[in-house]
C-alpha cells in the first residue's frame, strides 16, 4: 500500500516500486529511486529459502513494503519484498549510503533517537538490528516473537522497544536487553495493526486495532488508561465488494501526531474519516475526542507535516493531495497552499502507477482469526449417532420379535 511522511522539508511517498522525494518549499529535483533497477542480490548471500513459506528471494516483485526517517530528518530507509534494506542520506542531497539484504520480508522499520541504529521487524516475528554508522554491516538478531509483527515504537530515551503483533499483544522489552520485558499491554481483541508513542508524552503509548479500537496505555506498567471504538457504520464505504468483506470492523491503520503533541490524527482503513483527539491539559492528561473530519475519497495515508498540517493522500486522479489546516478549532482545506500546489505538480506523473498498485485487496484482511465452532459440530454428529444407534436397537428388537413368533 501508497505511505506517505516528511523528512524535513521533502515530502515522500511510496507506491509500487518507487520512493520519490519532493521539495515543499523550493524548485529542487524530484528525487526518485526505483527498486526495480536497484542493486540485485549476490549469489554467495545467506538466504533462508523456508523464510517466506518457501519463496525465495528471486519471487520478489521488488515493491515497498516499508520506510522510515530518522528523528532529525536527515535519514531515510526503505525494504521491500525482494529483502532489501536501502540506506539513504537526505541533507544536503538525497544519496544512497548502503543497499543490504534481510533474512526475511520485513512489516517495519524504525530509527532509535540517536539514529545509530535502524531497527526492522519482519513476518516471522523477529526484530533485527542494523548499524547506521557502519553501513555495511550486516543485521543483528535482537529479539523472536512467536507471531508476524505488524508494528513497532520505541521510548524516546531509548531505553524500551514497544512491539505488536498478530496475536492482539502489545509487548514493552529492554532495548539493550531484550529477553528483559518490562510489561505487555493487553486489552485488544484482534491483531495490532498501528502503535505510536507521542511526542511530549514519554510515557504514553497509543495503539491502533483490527478490533476498530484505539487504546491509551502507560507502557511502563501495561495499565490501560483510556479506549476508544471508532466503528462508525456510515462514514465506511458500502460498496457491494466492501459488503461482502468477513471483517465488519474498522482497522486502525495509521495513528499520527501534530509535531506540538496538541494533535492526534487516526485513520482507519476503507473509511472516508479522518478522527481527531486533542490533549485535555484541564486537571488529569487525557485525550478527548475533538471532531470526525469527512474526506471526499477514502485517504490512502496521511501525515503532519513540519509546521504542523495535516497532508492526506487520497484515492483520487483529481485531487490526491488534500492539506488540512488547524484554524478556529476546525480542521479546514487549504486547496491554494503553495507547496500543495508543487508537490501535487510534481507527483501527478506517478499517479498512474499508484493506482494501479490499489488494485489489491485488504493488507489486513488476512490477518483476521477465523473462528471455528467446533462445539456445534460435535453436537451434530453426536445426535446424528444416537439417532443411529435408536434405529438400529428398534431393528434389533423387530427382528428378535419375529423369530420369537416363529
Amino acid at each position: 500500500m501508497p505511505a506517505v511522511g516528511f523528512c524535513g522539508e521533502w515530502f515522500i511517498f511510496t507506491c509500487d516500486k518507487k520512493l520519490v522525494a519532493i521539495h515543499t518549499k523550493q524548485a529542487r529535483e524530484s528525487f526518485v529511486f526505483d527498486c526495480s533497477t536497484a542493486e540485485k542480490k549476490p549469489n554467495n548471500t545467506k538466504d533462508v529459502s523456508n523464510g517466506d513459506g518457501g519463496a525465495s528471494e528471486e519471487t520478489g516483485s521488488d515493491k515497498v513494503l516499508a520506510f522510515a526517517v530518522s528523528p532529525s530528518g536527515k535519514l531515510v530507509a526503505l525494504t521491500d519484498d525482494s529483502k532489501r534494506l536501502v540506506l539513504f542520506h537526505c541533507e544536503p542531497s538525497w544519496q544512497c549510503i548502503s543497499i543490504r539484504w534481510v533474512v526475511r520480508r520485513c512489516t517495519s522499520l524504525m530509527f532509535n533517537q540517536a539514529e545509530d541504529q535502524l531497527l526492522a521487524t519482519d513476518k516471522s516475528g523477529d526484530v533485527y538490528s542494523f548499524s547506521v554508522g557502519e553501513p555495511q554491516r550486516e543485521g543483528e538478531l535482537k529479539m523472536g516473537h512467536l507471531s508476524m509483527l505488524l508494528a513497532m515504537s520505541m521510548s524516546p530515551d531509548d531505553k524500551f522497544i514497544i512491539t505488536a503483533d498478530r496475536d492482539e499483544k502489545i509487548r514493552v522489552s529492554h532495548l539493550r536487553s531484550p529477553y528483559n520485558i518490562q510489561s505487555f499491554c493487553l486489552g485488544h481483541q484482534q491483531f495490532v495493526s498501528a502503535l505510536l508513542v507521542p511526542p511530549g508524552h514519554p510515557h504514553w503509548l497509543l495503539s491502533g486495532s483490527g478490533d476498530g479500537t484505539m487504546k491509551l496505555w502507560d507502557y511502563e506498567s501495561g495499565r490501560k488508561l483510556q479506549s476508544w471504538d471508532l466503528k462508525e457504520h456510515e462514514e465506511t464505504s458500502s460498496s457491494e465488494a466492501d459488503k461482502q468483506k468477513v471483517t465488519t470492523k474498522p482497522t486502525v491503520c495509521r495513528i499520527s501526531c501534530s509535531p506540538d503533541a496538541r494533535h492526534v490524527a487516526v485513520q482507519c482503513e476503507r473509511a472516508s474519516t479522518v478522527h481527531f483527539f486533542t490533549v485535555d491539559q484541564d486537571g488529569e492528561e487525557k485525550l478527548v475526542p475533538h471532531r470526525r473530519l469527512s474526506l471526499p475519497h477514502c485517504p490512502l495515508d496521511m501525515t503532519f507535516d513540519p509546521e504542523g498540517q495535516l497532508w492526506v493522500l487520497m484515492d483520487s486522479g483529481d485531487a490526491p493531495l488534500q492539506i488540512y489546516t488547524h484554524r478556529r478549532d476546525s480542521w479546514e482545506c487549504d486547496a491554494e497552499s503553495p507547496k500543495l500546489i508543487r508537490v501535487t505538480e510534481a507527483f501527478k506523473p506517478h499517479w498512474e502507477t499508484l493506482e494501479a498498485s490499489l488494485r489489491t485487496d485488504s493488507r489486513f484482511e488476512h490477518l483476521y482469526k477465523v473462528n471455528f465452532d467446533n462445539v456445534a459440530a460435535y453436537l451434530q454428529k453426536k445426535q446424528q449417532r444416537l439417532e443411529e444407534q435408536l434405529k438400529r436397537g428398534r431393528t434389533q428388537k423387530a427382528n428378535s420379535n419375529k423369530k420369537a413368533r416363529k
